[in-house]
């Protein structure tokens, strides 16, 4: 028999089986609503499954954000999402820091800063809410490069796999955020290496074979640089 799929928008009901409510839901007075554009997948837990396209975010997610604009007392945070998040003031004031006055938020976060963020709270008017990280602040000499959402489970790779081997064999320092943007920090080279490589296995995710294909590219590579620092030859 031929499977039937239910397309739902945010804010449609789904169910009133609280207990399985899941990814792309909401619970309001005992029942189960859709919170994002998608299918409903009951399969385990109740579900909604995204269209391809920009990235919807999910409470606990972790983000890579642009601040776009500063609107007391938030900053309004670009989130590579059809919805805009907010992050408040008090995200840069805890722990007994110095309150934030009005007029010098630019101060502490600016227009075009990046972030690394938690989602902490989505609605089904989609207010989406963030709150810092450790070490939240992205900037230097390190480099953001953005890939579809949907690919970063093929970047991470099997009990992240594909990451371990991305790190090691391209000797840098990457982050990968589910909102699909990666932040990158090593030398140029390495970055060069590890963002060719990254956009690779994006356009590849469908294919098999890939984890040994990115491994001989990169043991390739190494080797043919090994072979020109032996020979003199500037790379």
């Amino acid at each position: 028999m031929k499977r039937m799929y239910k397309v739902v928008i945010p804010g449609d009901f789904i169910s009133e089986d609280v207990n399985r409510a899941g990814e792309g839901t909401y619970i309001e007075e005992g029942k189960v609503y859709a919170m994002r554009y998608g299918v409903v997948d009951e399969k385990d837990e109740i579900k909604v499954v995204p269209f391809v396209g920009k990235y919807q975010p999910a409470k606990g997610d972790v983000v890579i954000g642009r601040i776009t604009e500063i609107s007391f007392p938030y900053w309004i945070v670009d989130i590579a999402s059809p919805y805009e998040a907010r992050l408040h003031m008090s995200e840069v004031t805890s722990g007994g820091k110095k309150r934030v006055e009005f007029g010098s938020m630019h101060t502490y976060l600016d227009i075009d800063d990046l972030i690394v963020a938690k989602v902490t709270n989505t609605d089904a008017m989609m207010r989406i809410d963030l709150g810092l990280m450790e070490d939240f602040q992205l900037g230097g000499d390190g480099r953001l490069i953005t890939i579809p959402y949907t690919k970063v489970p093929r970047i991470i790779g099997r009990k992240g796999s594909m990451i371990r081997m991305l790190k090691e064999k391209c000797n840098c320092f990457i982050f990968v955020a589910k909102n699909g943007r990666i932040w990158i920090r090593g030398k140029e080279e390495d970055m060069n290496l590890a963002s060719e490589v990254i956009l690779m296995i994006a356009n590849e995710a469908h294919t098999s074979g890939l984890t040994d294909r990115v491994a001989d590219f990169l043991d390739s590579y190494r080797s043919k640089m090994v072979r020109m620092d032996n020979k003199g030859l500037k790379r």
